[in-house]
């Protein structure tokens, strides 16, 4: 079963451009095997140090950018001091739980998005990332 991951993974390197490199396998299967999530360049690093695939920090920061740009994964900035990487490239919007560092994925057709201005001459809107912050509510 992991070889056929390892197969699927190389393979849609290979789909976007990408050159299937060992590290960049290991990281697309730790990564893409547990269905969409989201995720910091810190903690995939310390999930491939826990499964022990040899890789720097910086490695991975690269890695991920480069998925990026290739359309495997898309970036989600939430706060300015951290950036969360999200497997699923598809048009949905973000709840972001406050103090407890928790990503979840609000479904496109729950939000109706209406009223946004028009782009500048020559540009056009890609898309448009909505973040709902949340926190727990306090006991009375």
């Amino acid at each position: 079963m992991a070889e056929e991951a390892e197969i699927a993974i190389e393979s849609r390197l290979r789909n976007v451009g990408l050159r299937p490199t060992r590290q960049r396998i290991a990281l697309g299967d730790l990564l893409f095997a547990k269905g969409d999530r989201h995720l910091t360049v810190e903690e995939l690093h310390e999930e491939a140090v826990a499964a022990g695939v040899p890789v720097s920090l910086a490695t991975v920061y690269n890695t991920l950018h480069q998925f990026t740009e290739a359309g495997l994964i898309r970036v989600l900035a939430v706060e300015s001091t951290k950036t969360y990487f999200d497997t699923n490239v598809s048009d949905h919007h973000h709840f972001f739980v406050e103090g407890h560092n928790e990503v979840l994925d609000i479904p496109i057709s729950n939000l109706t998005i209406g009223n946004l201005p028009e782009p500048p001459k020559g540009m056009e809107i890609a898309h448009v990332d909505v973040v709902i912050r949340l926190r727990r509510k306090q006991q009375r």
